[in-house]
């Protein structure tokens, strides 16, 4: 099972919590490499803001100790210059915060930007085993809440972090020049306030983490539901999922009361710390006045300080929440980062191309199983398949059939053996190299949004629209889109809803003529059609299979008589191999399946 998967279905383990979070730690820095220049920029005007800001109870301490005095003397200069000291502080604060966070904000954006290209682009890259495994419901996920989530935090937090912190910092090193008597008592006293965090840092993330799983599985169900609609309308599935469902949203709803119910522990309790603590300031602070031992100014400057020091702790802990939600976001961001496709791209020094670009394909003792524990799927299988040849794969479900198709368009690769392609090692092929060679045509003939030049088009992008008319004719497409409302500038709207099955399938095959491959693979490509929907494509499949070489899954054996060769699987082992009319009379297993369909009709 891959790792994202692995670490979103079950609790994580203290080493597997370490690993995350290096993780995490390691595309955060990658994140933010480029922006170094930028960070440093932010960094001088939050420390410039900040120091602005502890820079006022400091003036009013002087002002009251000093400025007072002298205007009941009658000179108001010292009063007068400590306000407006005071004033041009808080108006440097308030245009160096107001930059800083804007350009914060900037940052933050850059770094969602680039985050989502990594995601979608390393999502598409990923195998095709990792995608049968990591539901598209988790990867709406990762590209919707989890980024949203880390978006609160870089717009939000990150300046409310750093400002309050290098604020708190400031706050206390003033404290102790101005009283280190006092300076001691915040000390004593905040060493609750650290032992609370503490607590509440390992409480809470374990809460936010189980908040985004439970939010993923709710997407995962809502995505998997819409996307399957119409099975669900066929099978009154609405009561069923509505009930599934509510147990989910029920789950998160527990999941979120608990990291509620933490933070409504620690934000009580640390402003409780934090009224104690200005009070015995204030306390303590009265009696050393009385004494003789400290200004007026000065005390009140430590009031004002201490109280700012819990303000920015509060303000640090209401960010908390944004941060663990997105520290979860990120760590589940980073798994899936952190996949590695199981067909990976050949090196430069070992990438090869096919110089005949004629079609064989040869099997040479290759095994398969879709798990290391798991069942040998395809049996050690040596077959050779000349280019040009039209061969069937026949069997029950479970024979073999598509775990072949997808070795030779290399979906996976084989446990053992080799599958090479005109002479060279499918391994050895590039993507680019393979996909200009070999191309598969599926049961659903998935059409983009777009119109239907557009989804022609994907088989060679860039080709012009007479060469896309020119494949649909020759497929037999042409007749019908021109029919269409605006012929080829149609609209197909979502997976093509607005054709018909056999429509979609012809619009598929001419892709696929377009692409011009070597190797042709058609995976079940008629299976869904109607009797007449199956009449419409198989003139079309006729001429798209030509002269190239080509392998057929299907159940209907209209389409398999076509073949120069069927071979028909048994337990992922080939126990028929010969020309489809040699089979029939040879009386075996092809045979009785033949004489079954002669039979439905």
């Amino acid at each position: 099972m891959s790792q994202a998967v692995e670490e979103e279905d079950h609790e994580l383990t203290k080493e597997e919590n370490r690993a995350s979070r290096k993780r995490s730690l390691a595309l955060l820095r990658a994140l933010l490499a480029p922006e170094k220049g930028s960070i440093v920029l932010v960094a001088i005007m939050v420390v410039l803001a900040q120091a602005a800001v502890v820079a006022g109870p400091a003036i009013l301490a002087w002002g009251i100790d000093n400025g007072l005095p002298a205007l009941i003397d009658g000179d108001a200069m010292p009063a007068l210059g400590a306000a407006g000291l005071h004033a041009a502080c808080a108006i440097l604060a308030a245009l160096l915060t107001f930059a800083f966070t804007r350009q914060s904000s900037v940052i933050g954006q850059r770094l969602l930007l680039e985050l989502r290209r990594r995601v979608f682009r390393h999502t598409q890259r990923l195998s095709l085993e990792f995608h049968e495994r990591y539901t598209s419901g988790r990867i709406v996920s990762r590209q919707t809440s989890d980024m949203e989530a880390l978006r609160e935090l870089l717009e939000f937090g990150v300046p409310i972090l750093i400002g309050s912190s290098l604020s708190m910092v400031l706050t206390a090193a003033s404290i102790v020049a101005m009283d280190w008597p006092t300076g001691l008592i915040m000390l004593v006293l905040l060493i609750p306030c650290i032992a609370l965090t503490v607590w509440f840092q390992v409480r809470s993330r374990i809460a936010y983490r189980g908040m985004r799983t439970h939010s993923a599985a709710l997407i995962v169900q809502f995505v998997e539901a819409m996307n399957g609609i119409r099975a669900v309308k066929a099978f009154r599935k609405e009561e069923s999922n509505s009930r599934e469902y509510r147990a989910l949203a029920e789950n998160y709803r527990r999941a979120t009361l608990n990291s509620i119910s933490v933070f409504g522990i620690y934000q009580p309790a640390l402003r409780l710390l934090a009224n104690v603590t200005v009070a015995a300031v204030l306390v303590v602070g009265g009696f050393r006045v009385l004494a003789g031992d400290l200004s007026v100014g000065v005390l009140l400057a430590l009031v004002l300080y201490a109280r700012r020091f819990f303000q920015r702790v509060d303000e640090i802990a209401n960010f908390y929440n944004s941060f663990q939600s997105a520290t979860a976001a990120l760590e589940k961001i980073s798994a899936l980062l952190w996949e590695v496709p199981t067909v990976a791209e050949p090196t430069t020094a070992h990438a090869k191309s096919i110089a005949s670009g004629r079609g064989a394909i040869q099997f040479t003792g290759a095994e398969f199983r879709y798990s290391e524990d798991g069942p040998l799927v395809l049996k050690p299988l040596d077959l050779s398949i000349p280019a040009g040849q039209t061969v069937a794969l026949v069997g029950q479900t479970g024979a073999g059939k598509s775990t072949i198709a997808k070795l030779v368009s290399r979906f996976y690769d084989v446990t053992q053996g080799s599958v090479e392609l005109d002479g060279v090692d499918l391994r050895d092929l590039t993507s680019a190299e393979l996909t200009h060679n070999v191309v598969m045509v599926t049961q659903e003939a998935y059409l983009f949004s777009g119109t239907v030049a557009d989804n022609i088009e994907l088989g060679r992008p860039g080709a012009s629209r007479e060469e896309v008319v020119r494949a649909a004719k020759a497929i037999g497409a042409h007749e019908f889109i021109e029919a269409l409302p605006y012929g080829y500038d149609t609209d197909v709207s979502k997976r093509g809803g607005r054709v018909s099955a056999g429509q979609r399938q012809l619009i598929s095959f001419a892709r696929a003529f377009l692409a011009n491959p070597n190797v042709l693979i058609l995976d079940e490509a008629t299976s869904s059609l109607d009797l007449p929907s199956e009449r419409l494509v198989q003139e079309g499949l006729t001429k798209l299979l030509g002269n190239r070489t080509a392998i057929i899954i299907a159940h209907r054996l209209s389409t398999v008589m076509i073949a120069d060769r069927v071979l028909v699987l048994h337990d992922g082992v080939v126990v028929e191999d010969d020309a489809p009319r040699a089979l029939i009379e040879q009386g075996g297993r092809f045979a009785a399946l033949y004489k079954a369909w002669q039979d439905s009709l």
